[in-house]
């Protein structure tokens, strides 16, 4: 699962020229996007509530999430206008970092507007990570696929397009398969994430 992936051939695209370009593809007319986080730990400067989150005010932090609910509603009236099928599989590792804590909460409201979110335990695919960790992957149909990139200090900084269709399938492949293992987004939520502190976050720490 995920095999060829390491030895894919790729362009590198910084931020804009990334968003150009998935945007232009994803009103192509594809059908399906797919996308696999891995990364634990992230920066969302720009945002609101993770600038909250990152200056240690968790309810404000939790508070201020309310503000996306009209952009992701946008969004996903957007994907269903389109005719995409759209999916999210949210790779854990434990114990739940801060960020990742954080992020559930994010998710929950995308959840709750219709976007779908399964989650995986990293500790059930570490057969597959023997070698390193699956792929960082948005996957366009079967047009292309980018392996989001980000700088050492958590900060999104473009993406690595592939075109290969025999990448792109096999990658999509190892994505249903994770996928129909994963566990619904609410059970996970309500279970691992509600029952937690409140984390202790300094600006060293995000």
């Amino acid at each position: 699962m995920f095999d060829s992936f390491a030895q894919g051939v790729s362009d590198r695209l910084d931020r804009p020229s990334y968003h150009e370009d998935f945007y232009r593809i994803f009103r192509s007319g594809i059908r399906y996007l797919n996308k696999l986080e891995r990364g634990q730990q992230f920066k969302e400067r720009g945002f609101p509530s993770w600038e909250a989150f990152a200056a240690g005010e968790w309810e404000n932090a939790l508070s201020l999430i309310e503000e996306k609910r009209e952009i992701y509603t946008r969004q996903l009236a957007e994907v269903a206008d389109l005719g995409i099928t759209q999916r999210r599989l949210r790779v854990v590792e434990f114990p739940v970092t801060p960020y990742v804590q954080w992020e559930f909460h994010v998710l929950r409201l995308r959840q709750e507007l219709g976007d779908p979110v399964r989650v995986m335990d990293a500790r059930r695919i570490a057969d597959i990570e023997r070698t390193g960790p699956v792929p960082e992957v948005v996957i366009l149909g079967d047009r292309a696929m980018y392996e989001v990139v980000y700088d050492d200090d958590g900060n999104a900084d473009g993406a690595r397009r592939y075109t290969d269709p025999a990448l792109i399938a096999e990658t999509s492949a190892g994505f249903d398969t994770l996928y129909g293992r994963a566990e619904p987004f609410q059970e996970f939520f309500e279970r691992e994430i509600l029952p937690l502190e409140a984390p202790a976050v300094s600006g060293s720490s995000v």
